[in-house]
């Protein structure tokens, strides 16, 4: 009898313990390519799945249901959003990885030469016609970058989140 209860409390003891060891998932680093539209390699069409299994690191998901909602996954902490269903990528000003060009923080007027002009112009945000789709610069009140959009639709497809 003192054997079988001293190998019921060793095996609980051995689960207890095992239960309490968690794996830290590591997420690759995020490599941003403006000129491409990707995200490691990752397209702003690319689905849920993809991402999630590129970037297992993710702080929230969202569903895709039938384009009435806002599906992706999103990166709240490293300021990078991807909205799977409306097929784009959002990249904040707080982001840290790596950028191809350095826009984030770039001044409104010193963008022709790497993009040349603008396709649609507003007060706050300008739209670049790129080889696929439309990338969206968006400007504070001092006219620098806080935000950029990269979409494979153009202008009258798109359609963003709030």
């Amino acid at each position: 009898m003192k054997t079988i209860f001293l190998l019921v409390a060793v095996v609980m003891c051995s689960l207890l313990t095992h239960a309490q060891l968690k794996t830290t998932v590591i997420c690759p680093p995020f490599n941003v390519d403006v000129l491409e539209g990707t995200v490691n390699q990752l397209f702003t069409y690319s689905s849920l799945g993809d991402v999630e299994k590129k970037f297992p690191c993710f702080e929230s998901a969202t569903p895709e249901t039938n384009g009435s909602t806002c599906g992706g996954v999103f990166f709240m902490d490293k300021d990078i959003y991807f909205f799977t269903e409306r097929n784009y990528i959002e990249i904040g000003e707080h982001y840290k990885g790596k950028i191809s060009l350095p826009l984030l923080g770039a001044v409104r007027g010193s963008l022709f030469n790497v993009l040349g002009n603008p396709s649609i112009k507003d007060v706050s945000w300008d739209a670049y016609q790129t080889k696929y789709g439309i990338l969206i610069l968006y400007f504070n009140k001092v006219g620098n970058i806080y935000k950029l959009q990269m979409s494979n639709r153009n202008a009258a497809t798109l359609k963003l989140c709030e």
